[in-house]
């Protein structure tokens, strides 16, 4: 359920603790984790607060969506799984897209789509899907990426998720441009 000002303030009463610094906090225990166990933990949290339009900004001030692009470079699978999946929560904001273009997060994003970790690859198809727009199409409809995103299309038998998720892909960026 999306949230507001009145819905946080419900939530967290007059002693909890506000939105921010909640997000701060999960930010300083990933940063300062000393097992993968633990930054696992975490980044699946703030993945899962990355869903929620209120918690945009906050994001953006923390530096979470550079976070997990982070995640995504690791070799750990979970800290990519999740990673890629609190971009997918994240990227259909306009403002959030524009951070992880600007990051550097497109190649990222593509080079999920071969994970062997299925949710990877769904999440990496949803924020393509997403983040495809006039200003980065080239980067992103390249003859290698729309032949694997075609792949998946055509798996219906085995992945109807995946199938369903590049047919979508491949008629609003690639029909479309012909």
């Amino acid at each position: 359920m999306f949230t507001n000002d009145r819905r946080q303030e419900e939530r967290t009463g007059r002693y909890g603790t506000p939105r921010l610094q909640y997000l701060q906090d999960l930010v300083s225990q990933f940063q300062n984790a000393t097992t993968e166990e633990m930054k696992e933990k975490v980044a699946a949290n703030l993945a899962n607060f990355a869903y929620d339009p209120y918690n945009y900004t906050f994001l953006r001030q923390l530096n979470v969506l550079e976070l997990f692009l982070d995640c995504m470079t690791e070799p750990n699978e979970k800290l990519v799984e999740f990673g890629i999946g609190g971009i997918c929560n994240s990227c259909a904001e306009p403002a959030n897209a524009a951070i992880i273009t600007q990051s550097g997060g497109i190649p990222v994003v593509i080079q999920c789509l071969s994970s062997p970790v299925r949710n990877t690859v769904m999440y990496a198809l949803g924020s393509l899907y997403y983040l495809c727009n006039a200003s980065n199409k080239e980067e992103i409809l390249k003859p290698e990426v729309i032949d694997l995103i075609k792949r998946y299309a055509a798996a219906g038998d085995v992945s109807i998720n995946f199938s369903n998720l590049a047919n979508a892909f491949l008629e609003k960026h690639v029909s479309g441009n012909k």
